[in-house]
């Protein structure tokens, strides 16, 4: 692996340099392009286990690593949240049903560098109530993708967030955020999806990092089960998250992980 370029700050944020941006891009692409592929193959009746091996087929055929497979003991290449499973959900035999929403989250490694990225899917047509969560969860990350800026906070980002999510009387995650990457998988800063504005670290070109926020229609509450991994909602209400990389730019964001097909028009 090539050296790790670029300054820390004081809250020990790395600072990319302009070459790093086209390694970031490569990885991010091949992310976002595994979940546009996976598209098609959810739908009812499919095993959650299923869609997990042939991430991992299309992320050996491209000549990358899946970051997960042996992160902490973790062997597969993707976390797939069903229903009321906030994050981290195990993939396997769980057989998808008609209405089933899920997040299908894929962090690859092309050249030393991590693209991370995760979606909502659904499995036949969603409820009304699931269609709308997945719209708000989808229209906050944007909203948070808008504050980065440099001279903004990240303060400034969960609170764009926050804002729009409650405003649709729904609940941000305070148990899980986003987290800085590039040559490594998680590192400063944590970005929180809530806040308050002008508070926390100054955003400065040259950030790399994911937002990633995980909505709830119910409390904003979770608890981890046995296996360690699984989050789910304490109260067993519906969860969502949509997630890209970004890069901080001289006049906002780039997204990494770009596809038209971020956000499909649900059933």
């Amino acid at each position: 692996m090539d050296e790790i370029r670029g300054r820390l700050t004081r809250d020990g944020i790395r600072i990319h340099e302009d070459a790093d941006f086209a390694g970031m891009r490569r990885a991010g692409a091949l992310a976002s392009g595994i979940l546009d592929r996976i598209a098609e193959h959810v739908r009812p009746g499919r095993t959650t286990g299923a869609l997990d091996a042939l991430v991992t087929r299309w992320v050996e055929e491209a000549g990358a690593q899946s970051a997960t497979i042996g992160y902490k003991g973790y062997r597969h290449a993707t976390c797939i949240s069903v229903n009321h499973v906030v994050c981290h959900g195990i993939p396997g035999d769980k057989v998808l049903k008609d209405g089933d929403v899920l997040n299908i989250d894929v962090t690859v490694i092309v050249d030393g560098w991590f693209g991370d990225t995760s979606r909502m899917y659904v499995a036949g047509s969603p409820s009304v109530k699931a269609r709308r969560l997945m719209d708000v969860t989808h229209d906050a990350l944007m909203k948070g993708i808008a504050a980065v800026r440099p001279g903004n906070t990240f303060g400034d980002v969960g609170h764009a967030i926050q804002s729009f999510v409650e405003g649709h009387r729904m609940s941000v995650v305070r148990d899980f955020c986003g987290h800085g990457l590039g040559r490594v998988f998680h590192a400063p800063p944590n970005v929180l999806h809530y806040g308050r504005p002008g508070t926390g670290p100054v955003l400065e070109e040259g950030m790399f990092f994911t937002i990633e926020p995980m909505v709830n229609l119910g409390r904003p509450e979770t608890k981890v089960l046995s296996d360690d991994w699984t989050a789910v909602t304490r109260d067993k209400s519906l969860s969502a998250q949509f997630e890209h990389s970004v890069g901080v730019t001289a006049t906002g964001a780039e997204i990494f992980t770009p596809s038209d097909r971020f956000h499909p028009t649900w059933g």
